[in-house]
């Protein structure tokens, strides 16, 4: 254990924590320019987040642990991958440990006990969006596992810090016809896992067309300011680990504090670039209708499956 690793942890922790929200106001107030509208705010989402905490919570009567828990399971699974996936620092103490296979486990634990938590209500809606959440989860993380695993074939290793580093001592292989397969194929992953547009819409309320918002209909105060925060964390999460896996230059490999700052200021850089353009993209876009969602995931999959056959003829 040396002090830059524990820094470095502590720094990824309070970065992804404190922009979350602030990206997705400055997602919404992008959509609300570029759809004549004032908005609310780059800060409103921390004002909601504050005004929820100050919030009664409040439980519906039949509900058992399971929604109680799921929100805290929800964010620590966030936390753990934010503190151990190399963000900012490929020198963290968590790194070792950051292995593909293990942060995928974590991401879809959290979302299955938002699923579960869903089902607990009993309600027509927290079932039925729970079940549509299950169908683009079983469809959605072989191709984050596949995608991601095509990148890992030449370096030999599943570790994520192992991979980010192979792609800043070879640049050449950042744009190869693999890394081209595996994002296009991450990308679909990432709108399906975070409920963006075409998968889901993350304004709407309207029951039949929800997926995640289905889930939380029953959540209040304290418990759903956690999963509004957890949410926001892990598209961050995920936004970080596309820019880092693809573009991973700026990136500290030391724990020097020059690097550390420079590799604070570059995170934020690519995340808020990368969610800026979500955002402008979804103003031209249209919800898919239900039934052709599963389509939609099917194709990344299979774009996936070709960056990982494509890995081993060209390693």
């Amino acid at each position: 254990m040396t002090v830059f690793g524990v820094v470095g942890v502590v720094i990824q922790l309070v970065i992804v924590v404190a922009l979350a929200p602030l990206l997705t106001g400055m997602m919404r107030q992008i959509r609300a320019a570029m759809e004549g509208r004032a908005g609310a705010g780059i800060g409103q989402p921390w004002r909601d987040l504050r005004k929820l905490m100050r919030k009664q919570p409040i439980h519906p009567r039949g509900t058992s642990v399971v929604f109680r828990v799921a929100p805290l399971v929800l964010i620590a699974t966030c936390l753990v991958v934010a503190a151990a996936a190399p963000f900012v620092t490929t020198a963290s103490l968590l790194d070792p440990i950051a292995d593909l296979f293990a942060v995928v486990a974590l991401l879809t634990l959290g979302t299955v006990a938002l699923a579960l938590a869903g089902i607990d209500t009993g309600t027509a809606f927290g079932g039925m969006g729970a079940s549509r959440e299950t169908t683009i989860v079983a469809l959605v993380e072989p191709t984050l596992l596949v995608a991601i695993f095509a990148l890992s074939v030449p370096v030999g290793s599943t570790n994520l810090g192992a991979i980010v580093t192979a792609g800043l001592e070879h640049p050449a292989s950042v744009f190869s016809p693999v890394s081209l397969l595996a994002a296009v194929a991450l990308v679909v992953v990432i709108i399906a896992e975070t409920g963006r547009l075409p998968v889901d819409n993350p304004s709407t309320h309207l029951e039949l067309t929800m997926v995640h918002e289905a889930m939380v209909l029953e959540y209040a105060g304290p418990d759903l300011a956690i999963i509004e925060l957890a949410s926001s964390m892990r598209l961050v999460v995920f936004l970080g680990l596309l820019a880092n896996l693809f573009v991973p230059w700026g990136i500290a490999t030391s724990g020097q504090p020059v690097l550390i700052a420079v590799g604070v200021a570059v995170f934020v850089a690519k995340v808020a670039l990368l969610g800026g353009a979500l955002a402008v993209g979804e103003v031209f876009m249209a919800k898919l209708r239900l039934f052709r969602v599963p389509e939609l995931l099917a194709g990344s999959f299979v774009l996936g499956l070709l960056a990982v056959a494509a890995s081993f003829v060209l390693a």
